[in-house]
C-alpha cells in the first residue's frame, strides 16, 4: 500500500470512528431524554388518577403542586429550601400532604428517598399527616412519624425532673427532722 492510499484509509477510519462516536452521543441523549418523557407522562398519569382516588376515599383536594419554603439553620445559618409537594387534600378537619408515586420501588414506605420525602413535607408543611399514594396500585396508605410535640422534653428529662424532686423531698424531709430535734 503506498502512502496516499495508507492516508486516506487512515483519515477515513478517523471520520468513522469520530462519526461513530458523535452518533453513540446523540443516542445516548435521545434514550435519555424518551425516558425522561415516559417517566413524566407515567407521573401526570397516576397524578390524574390519585386525585380521582383521593376523593373516593373522601378527601377534597386543596392544591395541586403545592410549594412551601422550608428555613433551616445550617451552621448557625438561615437556609431557605423550596418544596413541591404533589397535593395538598383535607378530609373532616384534617389536612394532609398526598405525595404520588408511581414505579414498583418508589410507592414502598421501606424505600429511603420516599420516606425521608415524606417526614421533610411532615416537617415543612402545617398539616396533620402526609398521605403516601401509589397511583398504579390503587391504595393511599396515611404514614405517621412519632414526632415530639411542640414545646415538650425529651425523655432524659424526665428522670432529671424524678432525682430533683426526691433530691428536693430528702432534703425537705431532712431540714423537718433537723427542726423537730432542736426543739
Amino acid at each position: 500500500m503506498d502512502r496516499a492510499s495508507f492516508a486516506y484509509v487512515a483519515a477515513t477510519l478517523v471520520a468513522v470512528s469520530f462519526a461513530t462516536v458523535l452518533c453513540y452521543r446523540w443516542l445516548g441523549r435521545w434514550l435519555a431524554r424518551a425516558r425522561a418523557r415516559r417517566r413524566n407522562v407515567r407521573a401526570q398519569r397516576g397524578e390524574q388518577k390519585a386525585e380521582l382516588l383521593l376523593e373516593r376515599h373522601g378527601y377534597a383536594i386543596e392544591e395541586r403542586q403545592a410549594t412551601a419554603t422550608w428555613t433551616i439553620w445550617v451552621d448557625g445559618r438561615e437556609c431557605d429550601i423550596d418544596l413541591r409537594a404533589d397535593l395538598l387534600v383535607s378530609r373532616r378537619s384534617a389536612r394532609y400532604v398526598a405525595e404520588v408515586k408511581t414505579g414498583a420501588v418508589a410507592p414502598r414506605i421501606t424505600t429511603a428517598a420516599t420516606r425521608r420525602q415524606l417526614l421533610e413535607y411532615r416537617l415543612a408543611y402545617d398539616v396533620d399527616g402526609v398521605l403516601l399514594v401509589d397511583a398504579e396500585d390503587d391504595r393511599v396508605t396515611a404514614v405517621e412519624f412519632p414526632l415530639p410535640r411542640a414545646g415538650s422534653r425529651p425523655r432524659w428529662w424526665r428522670s432529671v425532673l424524678t432525682w430533683a424532686a426526691l433530691f428536693l423531698s430528702g432534703a425537705a424531709s431532712g431540714a423537718a427532722a433537723l427542726h423537730l430535734l432542736d426543739l
